[in-house]
């Protein structure tokens, strides 16, 4: 019935007034999403795929187009033209328009041919090619030039990249008359649709070779041990890699070259961590040097720097050193910063002076005095000792009046 059928140009999900390409391109997206040969067993899938087709079938013919547009689906009721009139594929009736574009999409998708089955035929990039090279922490941050070695594949100077025998040439491929492509007709939901496919006899080049060349065997390329000099840019990361373009697999039919793509592997340091642009480490300052403070010297990248110390430092106490991490890769004129951890270390042997050194320091620090600076309590022999000496001194005072008296 008209009343339960959804307006066309809403089940094709396009405004009223979409050109042929839009309208084209909506049909193409459903009908590769609900065609039936990709939902086996699938009755929604298959009844939105109908829908799509008839709405399709319809709007793409501009007389039936106007019709609908000025009469609705009653235009194509009691046999004015609509689903039940509609003929060619599965019923519905494409005003004779080419499909091959539309249904080689979809053929091509579901069953390996179609569009990208045509455009291996034409010429191919080669496959990119990957090595990897190994390099320090400090390489890493400024940069370096490297050597690496890779099997590469060179143009036969036998045959000049024709692959075929010296004093011979490529014939042209007899099953696709030169076209690298072949039309086959296949059976589909719609009835029978052509498709298009790669040439199985000469790959979509067109050509064949009947006498290979004996030296690189008919691929018209030797591999051979090849030199690179790789520039290693400052800042690269473990993992990332340079690109060498024109390095990698030779491409096919006429395409260009794959590139070479070399993956830095950056070796650990035994002192610097890195993360991003930022660099950490960590340096041990005695007990002493904590407490009064004082001048150390840093190790960096860049070489040893000086760095004052404030009196009272605690362990794990974090410093920055503005400018002294990794340079950006996007920007080489910024640099991260390197972050340093302070961390106090605790003698693990001391000689006697040293331990009473420290224990004198504990003391002082506790507000308690040596065992030997402590008053002793007295006794009664200090009492009678210290009165013999009082009586002594009394009496040379005496001895030394009369003396002055005569």
């Amino acid at each position: 019935m008209a009343e339960s059928k959804r307006d066309y140009y809403e089940v094709l999900g396009v405004s009223k007034d979409a050109d042929d390409d839009a309208l084209k391109k909506a049909y193409r997206k459903l009908a590769k999403k609900y065609h039936p040969d990709a939902n086996p067993g699938d009755k929604e899938a298959e009844a939105k795929f109908k829908e799509a087709s008839e709405a399709y079938s319809v709007l793409s013919d501009p007389q039936k187009r106007q019709q609908y547009d000025q009469f609705g689906h009653a235009a194509f009721e009691q046999g004015g033209g609509g689903a039940g009139g509609f003929g060619g594929f599965g019923g519905f009736d494409f005003g004779g328009q080419d499909m091959g574009d539309i249904f080689g999409d979809i053929f091509g998708d579901i069953f390996g041919g179609g569009r990208s089955a045509r455009g291996r035929s034409g010429p191919q990039r080669g496959a990119n090619v990957r090595t990897a090279v190994r390099i320090t922490f400090e390489e890493a941050v400024f940069g370096c030039e490297k050597e690496i070695e890779i099997n590469f594949k060179e143009t036969c100077t036998s045959c000049n990249g024709s692959g075929a025998k010296a004093g011979t040439s490529p014939q042209t491929c007899t099953k696709c008359n030169g076209k690298g492509k072949i039309m086959y007709t296949q059976q589909s939901f719609f009835g029978q649709v052509q498709n298009v496919q790669t040439c199985p006899e000469c790959g979509g080049t067109g050509k064949v070779i009947k006498e290979k060349c004996p030296d690189c065997y008919g691929t018209g390329y030797k591999t051979v041990r090849k030199k690179f000099k790789v520039s290693i840019p400052a800042g690269i990361d473990n993992g990332q890699c340079v690109r060498m373009a024109g390095g990698g697999e030779p491409g096919t039919n006429g395409g260009e070259r794959g590139d070479l793509l070399v993956e830095a592997v950056v070796s650990q340091h035994p002192i610097f961590k890195r993360q991003d642009t930022s660099i950490y480490s960590t340096v041990p300052i005695s007990f002493a040097r904590a407490a009064l403070g004082g001048t150390i010297r840093i190790k960096t990248v860049d070489g040893e720097v000086e760095y004052e110390v404030r009196p009272g430092t605690q362990t794990d106490t974090k410093v920055r050193l503005k400018g002294k991490g990794v340079p950006s890769l996007r920007n080489r004129s910024m640099r991260g910063d390197h972050y340093v951890t302070l961390v106090v270390q605790v003698p693990e042997r001391m000689n006697q002076a040293q331990k009473e050194a420290l224990r004198r320091f504990d003391e002082a620090m506790n507000g308690t005095a040596p065992e030997e600076a402590k008053p002793k309590k007295k006794g009664l022999k200090d009492f009678l000792r210290n009165e013999d000496k009082a009586d002594e001194r009394a009496g040379m005072k005496a001895c030394l009046l009369d003396r002055s008296a005569d």
